[in-house]
C-alpha cells in the first residue's frame, strides 16, 4: 500500500496521467474519424451500378469500415486503465485497445498483447520486470483517481516516490454497490484469473472456483483474449457462451463489447434449438431421467418404431377414372392395390440399411414402395413391364393420389423433431415400447409422461437436438442450392481476395478474404458472424464457454459437443453448486466421454465477492453437503455481520417489507435480492410489488428482486435475505448445495429469516439477532 498522499500530490499526478489520457483520447478520436469517413465514402459509391467485382468491392469495403467504427465506438468507457514502469526506466499505459501517435509510437498496449501481461501478473513476491503498477480511474474522459503498488521502491526516482498514491484497485473495485450489470474487470484481473484468460486454445479447459473468485468474468475476458490471439481461427467460427438464463445472460452482456469484440453468441440451454425458448421446470425425477444419456437411444428407438410395416398386405383403393360433378371431381371407378407383406419389410429394411437419417431415407422407402404398387397397378391393367420412363409417371401419378400418400405416411411419416419428442412424452402407447427399447425401468418412463401440449422445458431441448440429429432433413433442393452456394462462395472468395490486394487492407492482417466474403454473404447486407452463428443449428463454433457447468446434464453435453466438433472449450462451476438433479457430480463424468485425457482443472480459490463473516456461514454448509470441496478463502472482512432473525408466520407480511425498505437504505443505489424457496416464490412476491418477481432479462434494472435460488445462480447482489432456509433445504435433493448458493451471493449483507429453528448446518455463532 502507498503512502498516504497530499492533496498536491495527488494533484499533480492526476494532471500528468490526464495528459496522456487525453492524448490517447484523441487518437481514438482521429481512428474513429478515419473509419467513418471510409464508410461515408463507401456508402457514397453506393447503389445497384457497376460489375459484380465491383459491387463486391463496396460491399466489402463498408463491411470493413462500419465493424471498425462500431469496434472503435465500443471501446469509450474505460479506454486507458493502467501503466507500468519496469526495471529499464521505460513506462507502458494498457488499455482496451492498442493505439499509435502520429509517429507511429505506441501509446496504448491492448490489455490481452503479451507486453501487458506483467500488469496482471506482478505480485509483490514476484514482480517480474516491473517496479510500480498503477491504476487509473477514470469518469467519461477525466482521471479521476490512481492507485499505486510499488514492487521497488529503490529504482523510483526521488519524484516518483513522492508522486506514490492510492490504495489497492481491487478492493476499491469490490466496494463499488452492484448496479444490476456485471462490469469487465480488465483492469484489476488478478494472477490467478489472468492464468485462466491466457491459457492455450485447444482442449477443454475446466475452471472450478467457489463462489466469488471470478470465474465467470475471467471465461468472458478468456473469450476475448482468445477472439484476439486466435483472429484467425475463431473470427470465421465464432464463440458461443452458454449460461443458465436469460437474466444471467443480460447480467453479463455487456462484458464483451466493452472489451471490443462482437464475434459472441450468448444463450441458454433452453434456447439451443432454433424456435424454441424453453423456461418451463421438470420435476427432479424427470430431469434425472431427461437427463441421462440412455434418451439417446429412447429418441432412436421411438424413430424406429415410426418405420413401421403393416401387420399383413398392405392395401391401396386408388382412383382409376373419375368425372366431374357440380363442379367437383369424383371417383367413378376405384382400384384396390396391394403390396405383399414381405416386400414392404424388404423396403424398411433397405431403407435403414442405408443408414441415412430417417427423412431421408423415407425417400428411399416411398420409392420402393411406389415402385411395387407401380408394377401392381400394371398386372391388374394388363399392362406390358414397365419401362424406366413408365416407371417414373407411373409412380408420379401414384404419389398425387391422397389415399396412397396416407397410406405411405402412416408407415414411414415425415417427422418433424417437435413431433417426435411431443409425442413420445404424451403418448403411453409410443413412450414405454421406446423407453424400454432404451433400457429405461417403467418408472423412469412413467416420470416423463406428461399432457399433450405441455410447454417445453430445458431438459427437452437436448431431445430434441437428439431428434434432429437422427431425423435429418429430405432436401434434394436444398442440396442443390447448397452445391450452386459453394460455388458461388469460391467464386465470392476469389474476388475478396483481389479486393483486399487493390485496397491494401489484406496488409494489415486484420481481415481475410473468407471472413469478408462471410459478413456479405446473402442480400449484401452486412451480417456479424455471431448473427448467422445464431441462426444455424448445426454451426460449428471454434470456442464455447459454457458457464454454471455443473447444471448441465449429460444429454446437454452431448448437445453442446455437436457444436464444437474441435473440442476447444472452457467449462466454468462449481461442482459443490450443483442444483439440478441431473447435474454433475464430477467433472471428469461429463467430461471424459468426449475429451478424455484433453481437459485440463484450474481451481480459483480466492474469493473476492464475499466478506468473511458472511463466508464463514456458508462455509459450514459447505463441509456438510460436499466435505470434499474446498472453500475459497475471502480477502476481506465486510463491515456489517450476517443477522438471523426469527420471525412468526404470522408476522411476515408485515416484517418483510419494513425490512426490505431498511435494507435498501443501507445499499444505497445497490441491489438487493429476497430468495424464496421455489414453492414459496408466489407467495413472497405477493408481498413485495415494488420488487421484481418473474425472470426477465431486465429484472436487475430494479432495485429489489424476488428469485429462487436457481434463478440467481451466476449473479449477486449488494444485500440479500433469504426467507425460510429450512425450506430451502428440504426443496430437493440438492437443497443442500441449493443453501450454499444462496448464501454466497451477497458482497456486503446477508439477512437468514426463519420461522422454525435453524437447521443445525447454519451454525449460529456467525450470526447476529
Amino acid at each position: 500500500m502507498a503512502p498516504r498522499e497530499s492533496s498536491s500530490t495527488l494533484a499533480e499526478a492526476l494532471r500528468a496521467e490526464q495528459r496522456h489520457v487525453s492524448m490517447v483520447y484523441d487518437r481514438l478520436d482521429a481512428a474513429r474519424e478515419r473509419a467513418a469517413s471510409a464508410l461515408s465514402a463507401e456508402h457514397r459509391r453506393g447503389g445497384p451500378g457497376g460489375t459484380h467485382q465491383a459491387r463486391l468491392e463496396r460491399d466489402i469495403s463498408a463491411a470493413e469500415h462500419a465493424r471498425r467504427f462500431a469496434q472503435l465506438t465500443s471501446l469509450e468507457r474505460g479506454l486507458c486503465f493502467g501503466r507500468v514502469d519496469d526495471t529499464g526506466g521505460e513506462t507502458y499505459y494498457i488499455g482496451r485497445t492498442g493505439l499509435r501517435d502520429a509517429h507511429n509510437e505506441l501509446v496504448l498496449i491492448d490489455w490481452r498483447a503479451p507486453a501487458a501481461r506483467p500488469f496482471y501478473t506482478a505480485t509483490p513476491s514476484d514482480p517480474g520486470p516491473l517496479v510500480r503498477r498503477r491504476h487509473l480511474h477514470t469518469r467519461g474522459r477525466t482521471v479521476v483517481g490512481l492507485d499505486d503498488e510499488v514492487f521497488d521502491l529503490t529504482r523510483l526516482s526521488e519524484p516518483d516516490r513522492r508522486g506514490l498514491v492510492g490504495e489497492a484497485a481491487l478492493m476499491a473495485a469490490l466496494r463499488r454497490g452492484r448496479t444490476g450489470r456485471m462490469g469487465d474487470v480488465v483492469a484489476t484481473i488478478q494472477a490467478e484469473q489472468d492464468q485462466v484468460i491466457r491459457s492455450g486454445l485447444a482442449g477443454a479447459l475446466v475452471v472450478q472456483g467457489g463462489p466469488g473468485t471470478g470465474k465467470t468474468v475471467a471465461a468472458l475476458h478468456r473469450a476475448a483474449y482468445l477472439l484476439y490471439t486466435h483472429r484467425d481461427t475463431l473470427a470465421r467460427r465464432g464463440v458461443l457462451v452458454i449460461g443458465p438464463n436469460a437474466v444471467f445472460l443480460r447480467y453479463i452482456g455487456q462484458v464483451l463489447p466493452s472489451l471490443g469484440e462482437t464475434d459472441v453468441v450468448l444463450t441458454t440451454v433452453g434456447e439451443m434449438f432454433p424456435g424454441v425458448r424453453a423456461t418451463a421446470a421438470d420435476t427432479p425425477e424427470a430431469a434425472v431421467v431427461k437427463g441421462d444419456t440412455r434418451m439417446a437411444d429412447v429418441v432412436a428407438a421411438a424413430t424406429r418404431d415410426r418405420q413401421r410395416v403393416p401387420g399383413g398386405d398392405l392395401e391401396v383403393l386408388i382412383d382409376v377414372r373419375t368425372s366431374v360433378r357440380d363442379g367437383v371431381e369424383v371417383a367413378v371407378e376405384r382400384m384396390a392395390l396391394r403390396i405383399d407383406h414381405a416386400t414392404c419389410v424388404r423396403a424398411r429394411d433397405r431403407a435403414r440399411a442405408v443408414r441415412s437419417p430417417h427423412n431421408v431415407a423415407r425417400k428411399l422407402f416411398v420409392d420402393t414402395a411406389l415402385t411395387a404398387l407401380a408394377h401392381d397397378e400394371a398386372r391388374r391393367l394388363d399392362m406390358p413391364p414397365l419401362d424406366a420412363e413408365d416407371l417414373r409417371h407411373a409412380r408420379a401419378a401414384l404419389w398425387s393420389q391422397p389415399p396412397v400418400r396416407q397410406a405411405l405416411d402412416a408407415l414411414w411419416p415425415e417427422l418433424t423433431p417437435a413431433r417426435l419428442v411431443g409425442d413420445l412424452l404424451s403418448d403411453p402407447a409410443l413412450l414405454y415400447p421406446a423407453a424400454r427399447a432404451g433400457g429405461l425401468r417403467e418408472e423412469e418412463a412413467t416420470a416423463l409422461l406428461r399432457p399433450p401440449g405441455s410447454p417445453w422445458t430445458a431438459g427437452d431441448v437436448p431431445l430434441l437436438d437428439e431428434a434432429a440429429e437422427l431425423l435429418g432433413e429430405d432436401d434434394v433442393t436444398g442440396r442443390a442450392s447448397a452445391r450452386d452456394a459453394a460455388r458461388d462462395r469460391r467464386e465470392a472468395e476469389r474476388y475478396a481476395a483481389e479486393v483486399l490486394t487493390i485496397t491494401g487492407v489484406g496488409e494489415t492482417e486484420l481481415v481475410e478474404a473468407a471472413e469478408l466474403a462471410d459478413r456479405t454473404a446473402g442480400d449484401g447486407g452486412e451480417r456479424t458472424t455471431a448473427d448467422r452463428a445464431a441462426a444455424d443449428r448445426r454451426w460449428a463454433y471454434g470456442h464455447v464457454i459454457v458457464d454454471e457447468a455443473q447444471e448441465l446434464s449429460a444429454m446437454a453435453w452431448r448437445m453442446v459437443m455437436r457444436r464444437v466438433p474441435a473440442r476447444s472449450l472452457t467449462v466454468v462451476g462449481d461442482i459443490a453448486q450443483t442444483g439440478s438433479a441431473a447435474g454433475a457430480r464430477s467433472w471428469g463424468e461429463m467430461l471424459d466421454p468426449y475429451v478424455k485425457g484433453r481437459w485440463r482443472e484450474t481451481r480459483l480459490l480466492v474469493n473476492y465477492r464475499t466478506p468473511a463473516q458472511i463466508m464463514a456461514v456458508a462455509t459450514g454448509v459447505l463441509r456438510a453437503v460436499a466435505p470434499t470441496q474446498e472453500p475459497p478463502v475471502s480477502v476481506r472482512d465486510g463491515d456489517t455481520p450476517p443477522r438471523a432473525l426469527r420471525v412468526p408466520a404470522a408476522d411476515l407480511p408485515t416484517m418483510l417489507p419494513a425490512l426490505v425498505a431498511e435494507e435498501l437504505t443501507e445499499i444505497g443505489d445497490g441491489r438487493l435480492a429476497v430468495l424464496t424457496p421455489d414453492a414459496r416464490h408466489l407467495e413472497i412476491a405477493a408481498l413485495l410489488p415494488g420488487a421484481a418477481a418473474t425472470l426477465t432479462p431486465d429484472a436487475l434494472d430494479s432495485p429489489s428482486a424476488v428469485l429462487t435460488v436457481t434463478q440467481a445462480k451466476g449473479l449477486e447482489f449488494d444485500s440479500v435475505i433469504i426467507i425460510a432456509p429450512e425450506e430451502i433445504l428440504t426443496q430437493s435433493p440438492k437443497g443442500g448445495q441449493d443453501l450454499y448458493v444462496a448464501l454466497t451471493r451477497p458482497t456486503r449483507r446477508l439477512t437468514v429469516v426463519h420461522h422454525a429453528p435453524l437447521p443445525d448446518l447454519l451454525t449460529g455463532e456467525h450470526f447476529t439477532d
